[in-house]
């Protein structure tokens, strides 16, 4: 019998532990919001931050940028709150328009203020298995992990998918939690055996429903990171839910699974940023 891991009320749970933390540092903590373009789902999350900042204590700055806006001002305004002691951390929303370079812009983040987890001393630190401010999404997935209390030492887990942002920060995590990492992309030969190798599944795919039940191992824990649309254009994940949750031993939902935990993570970051600036 599977248990659905239910990351929205962990996400909750979480949140009023970090309001307790916010009040207790006696800071005020903030955190700035950057957002070029009209993006309808950047909006969305945009909002949903700026909400969870409300929830925690945490005070946000929102700065909202004309689609038009040029490379040199939004790299300016980035400039800018890097040197505002007000600001703990900042947070820049991609995708970003295609005539902004993000790289660019994202660069001007300093270490200590990158609270997605995204720059390159961040992710060394990562590796080398050292104290950081880790990418948000992956944190939030050894968070759920860890709440059903998990064992990953010594476990085959795969990671489908290698973005910067989720699949290899999730790979460097397991890694460091002593599981056996295998991480699969496009070019990976194979894929349904080598998924089926799997005691913990992730899948950061982006493609709906790409994990299918023969794709996946009898009492597996699957992770969904996936946020996609079906074919009538419901909210689903990479995994195919419904076929695959009788094989596993846990299997996180979309929506309600990782997505709350993401954002969760991005007020811990903020926290820990502040209290060591």
């Amino acid at each position: 019998m599977y248990k659905v891991i239910d990351g929205k009320a962990l996400a909750a749970k979480m949140r009023e532990d970090i309001k307790q933390k916010v009040q207790a540092s006696g800071k005020n903590i903030g955190l700035a919001v950057v957002l070029v373009g009209d993006d309808p789902a950047s909006q969305v999350y945009v909002r949903n931050k700026i909400k969870a900042c409300g929830e925690v204590g945490i005070k946000s700055y929102a700065y909202r940028l004309d689609k038009d806006a040029t490379q040199a001002s939004v790299e300016e305004l980035v400039k800018s709150l890097a040197e505002d002691n007000n600001v703990h951390g900042i947070l820049v929303q991609l995708p970003m328009p295609p005539h902004i370079d993000s790289k660019k812009v994202l660069s001007h983040i300093p270490c200590k203020k990158d609270v997605d987890g995204f720059c390159a001393e961040n992710i060394g630190k990562l590796c080398m298995n050292e104290d950081c401010l880790v990418a948000c999404t992956p944190n939030g997935v050894m968070q759920m992990l860890a709440s059903e209390g998990i064992e990953l030492k010594g476990k085959n887990a795969v990671v489908v998918g290698r973005s910067n942002i989720v699949g290899k920060p999730m790979a460097m995590l397991l890694t460091n939690a002593d599981a056996t990492v295998t991480v699969c992309h496009s070019k990976t030969a194979d894929l349904k055996q080598v998924c089926l190798n799997a005691d913990v599944l992730v899948a950061a795919i982006g493609k709906a429903k790409f994990i299918t039940a023969d794709m996946v191992k009898e009492g597996a824990v699957v992770i969904d990171v996936g946020m996609d649309r079906d074919e009538n254009g419901k909210l689903c994940g990479d995994v195919d839910f419904e076929n695959v949750k009788e094989k596993c031993s846990y299997i996180s939902p979309v929506p309600g699974g990782v997505g709350p935990m993401t954002i969760t993570m991005l007020m811990y970051n903020t926290y820990l940023a502040a209290v060591r600036s």
